[in-house]
């Protein structure tokens, strides 16, 4: 006995890819976002040196918070 068809629920299986559909990822409505062309990524040294510039910021200015060692 086979299971029968419905025809009016959405489809829940793989979908077909279309040839022009837009990268959520790159949605013009989403702010504070900076749209790059395709293929261009920063650098990971840009992120490794706000880390170490963040760090030092910390640093330096929990150096003048009192009672420290």
């Amino acid at each position: 006995m086979a299971a029968p068809t419905n025809h009016t629920a959405p489809q829940t299986g793989a979908q077909a890819v279309i040839a022009s559909a837009v990268d959520p990822a790159r949605r013009p409505d989403v702010l504070l976002r900076v749209r790059r062309d395709e293929g261009h990524e920063v650098s990971a040294w840009w992120m490794v040196g706000a880390f170490v510039a963040v760090s030092a910021a910390v640093v330096s200015l929990l150096s003048w918070v009192p009672g420290g060692a």
